[in-house]
């Protein structure tokens, strides 16, 4: 079974689900979300594209709702790296 094409909220490249970061909006506030329920946003897996997301209220606007970016979500990018 094939994964679901989806696109980056940072650059808008496509790709498969499996390859990219899902975060979800949990009580007012974007948290990692892979199999949480309700709509998603997705963003590769480097730093770079969930900075352009969160600079552009990328979030905000695929999430249909105003969510608090916490910074310290930039860790699942550099924990993934190293």
């Amino acid at each position: 079974m094939t994964d679901s094409i989806r696109t980056c909220a940072g650059c808008g490249r496509k790709a498969p689900q499996g390859e990219l970061v899902r975060f979800v909006a949990r009580d007012g506030s974007l948290a990692s979300g892979p199999k949480a329920p309700g709509r998603g946003v997705y963003t590769c897996r480097r730093l770079a594209c969930f900075e352009r997301a969160a600079a552009g209220s990328a979030f905000n606007r695929v999430l249909r709702q105003t969510v608090r970016v916490d910074p310290a979500l930039a860790r699942l990018y550099t924990d993934a790296d190293g």
